[in-house]
């Protein structure tokens, strides 16, 4: 099994200096309620950083561009959270219950819940 992580956001470095002001001057708007849960307006939060270095779980961090090239046959909504078994992709956490996590601990604890299911 592989969690794959799937961020409404852009890559490149343009792109994450303005995800950056936009969390600056107007966070309750920001599109990427994944990326405000792990990180702060510039960095990785340390709770995120300690749980994804210690978890032994596979995982691949996309954003939503780059996730697009490998995967272009999707209709998925960002951001979202997949689990992948062989080749097969489902949904762990979409959009809408990533909208539902208020804090990087609780996403972390949904997360440790799910990897004890499997």
């Amino acid at each position: 099994m592989r969690l794959l992580f799937v961020y409404n956001a852009n890559s490149g470095k343009l792109n994450g200096f303005f995800d950056a002001g936009h969390k600056l001057v107007s966070p309750s708007t920001y599109k990427c309620t994944l990326c405000a849960s792990t990180h702060n307006t510039f960095f990785e939060k340390e709770s995120w950083k300690k749980f994804r270095t210690a978890c032994d779980v596979p995982r691949t961090f996309y954003h939503k561009d780059e996730f697009k090239v490998k995967y272009p046959n999707n209709n998925l909504i960002y951001p979202v959270i997949l689990k992948q078994k062989e080749q097969r992709l489902s949904i762990v956490l979409n959009a809408d219950g990533l909208k539902e996590i208020f804090s990087v601990d609780d996403l972390i604890t949904k997360l440790k819940n799910l990897l004890k299911e499997e």
